[in-house]
């Protein structure tokens, strides 16, 4: 089994494309079928899609948790403190990895670990 698709709905789509693109992530702006305009990358086989909240939909969903290997983990993460992003855990080693986990723009906490 593996994940294919992702979908995070936010109430600024352009704002959040724009954080996870810290991270070295290249989004199309498209529709398809009846669907909003939306953000779209690809990560392996796995597409994350940035959606606009649903019409029932008052905020983001803020426990989704995600975790990313990244390139460049120096220089994100650099770029992350200058953004002024909340880090809940700094750039520490874990038994999983060199890590940090932060806050993206919706609340929702992001791990982000350091790829060898």
């Amino acid at each position: 089994m593996e994940i294919r698709l992702l979908v995070l709905r936010t109430s600024d789509t352009k704002k959040l494309s724009d954080f996870y693109s810290v991270f070295g992530l290249t989004f199309d702006y498209h529709k398809h079928g009846n669907s909003p305009f939306h953000y779209s990358a690809t990560i392996g086989k796995t597409v994350l899609e940035i959606y606009p909240l649903t019409k029932s939909q008052i905020e983001a969903d803020k426990n989704i948790r995600l975790g990313f290997g990244i390139e460049n983990f120096d220089t994100t993460i650099q770029k992350l403190i200058e953004l002024e992003v909340e880090f809940l855990l700094p750039p520490t080693q874990t038994e999983y990895g060199f890590m940090v986990i932060i806050v993206d723009i919706d609340g929702r906490k992001i791990e982000l670990y350091k790829n060898d």
